[in-house]
């Protein structure tokens, strides 16, 4: 925006401590007007002239000088992060701007229609700046004004994970989840600051599943082969009193093809279906009574050529006749709790007959290590049949509550 300029407020201007260079630097004035908290800078004429000698006939108006107008103001301290930094201009064009940290990194900005500049990237708690700013008056005066601040500190600094990350490929089911380091409390600032563009565009919605993660999902599946970018730009937003996120981050992913699992733990089948074409049919079995493997839509969360599995993690004790410790191949993780798809090949008799595990879905050899080369991370397996409902946030659970009572959280 341009800055208006009132006579009115000359005298209030006579002690502003100004940064002048130019042509004359030594016949600088105090300017007309300024705007609050903003440091100005005018120079009066090009060397040799002065603002009578500017050559206008009567009645004509003289050409004038260039104002500048910087904010944050010289000297200012304990500046907010997500405070504007601007430099506006009267009477010419700006014809550079350069915002600096004490480390000697230059931040960006850009020029609106008006002829002002704004800051576009994020300011850092803690950090020492300087703005300065070269104009051209319509005499031909160059003026140059400067503005040297200080951010806030932060108490603590919050960083961001993503997931998917960079370069990725995963299934139609991912969702995009976003793990803070501290606990949020301005979960609104902190949601706003974070965007998720895909081609082809997809409609989607944020929930928090803790002070701590929040997580994106379309409104149905992600249609095969999108490509995605996330932006965490947390590095202005204060996610709590006194704590600022310490960067933006960004990942790009990609979606691969539609593959959906199905598990009917009654009839102790899988189907895997690859867009409309059922690929594989296979024996399973789930959990046996006490043990019974949750129903719902659960996702892919991690791919693991080997895992051990200790019974003692669940509270289970070792003299327990249920007691298991065992190291399995070609898992793929379902929950947080401990839900796998993996090679059972203890099981192989059971597998299509009878629900044997201790919460898991076991197939043969075979079976597992086809199933964990054809999938990705983000696919999805459907459970049905199973008395045994799947708690929420157990896992990425996102795809079993409505999308519009999804979003409206």
């Amino acid at each position: 925006m341009r800055t208006r300029f009132q006579p009115a407020v000359m005298a209030a201007l006579v002690g502003a401590a100004l940064v002048v260079s130019g042509c004359d630097a030594g016949s600088a004035q105090p300017s007309v007007g300024s705007s609050p908290g903003a440091t100005v800078a005018h120079v009066v004429a090009p060397s040799g002239g002065s603002p009578s000698e500017s050559g206008a006939a009567d009645g004509e108006r003289a050409a004038a000088p260039a104002l500048l107008s910087l904010s944050p103001a010289a000297g200012s301290q304990e500046v907010r992060p997500d405070r504007p930094v601007t430099v506006d201009v009267v009477g010419g064009r700006l014809s550079r701007v350069r915002l600096t940290a004490r480390d000697g990194k230059q931040l960006q900005g850009t020029l609106d229609a008006g002829g002002s500049w704004k800051l576009t990237e994020a300011l850092a708690p803690g950090t020492t700046y300087t703005l300065a700013a070269d104009g051209i008056g319509e005499d031909g005066t160059v003026v140059k004004a400067s503005s040297t601040f200080s951010t806030v500190r932060a108490n603590r600094l919050v960083s961001t994970t993503l997931i998917p990350g960079d370069d990725w490929t995963v299934g139609v089911g991912m969702p995009v989840v976003v793990v803070f380091s501290q606990p949020v409390k301005n979960k609104e600032a902190a949601e706003a600051a974070l965007t998720v563009d895909s081609t082809p565009s997809v409609e989607g919605a944020w929930r928090w599943f803790s002070s701590t993660e929040v997580h994106w999902r379309p409104r149905v599946y992600w249609p095969a082969g999108t490509k995605v970018k996330v932006t965490a730009a947390m590095s202005k937003v204060e996610l709590a009193d006194g704590v600022w996120g310490k960067r933006t981050t960004t990942s790009t992913f990609s979606v691969g093809r539609s593959q959906i699992m199905t598990v009917d733990t009654a009839k102790h089948t899988m189907t895997v279906k690859r867009g409309d074409e059922v690929v594989k049919t296979m024996p399973v079995t789930t959990g046996k009574s006490g043990f019974r493997t949750r129903n719902g839509i659960k996702v892919v969360m991690s791919r693991e050529s080997q895992v051990r599995m200790d019974a003692s993690t669940l509270g289970t004790d070792k003299n327990d006749p249920d007691y298991y410790n065992l190291l399995v191949n070609w898992a793929l993780r379902l929950t947080y709790s401990g839900e796998y798809l993996h090679a059972a090949p203890w099981s192989v008799g059971s597998q299509g007959r009878a629900n044997v595990s201790h919460g898991c879905t076991g197939m043969s050899t075979a079976n597992a290590r086809w199933l964990y080369d054809n999938s990705l991370v983000g696919d999805v397996v459907v459970f049905t049949g199973s008395p045994r409902a799947l708690e929420w946030g157990n896992g990425y659970t996102e795809w079993n509550m409505s999308f519009d009572r999804y979003a409206a959280a």
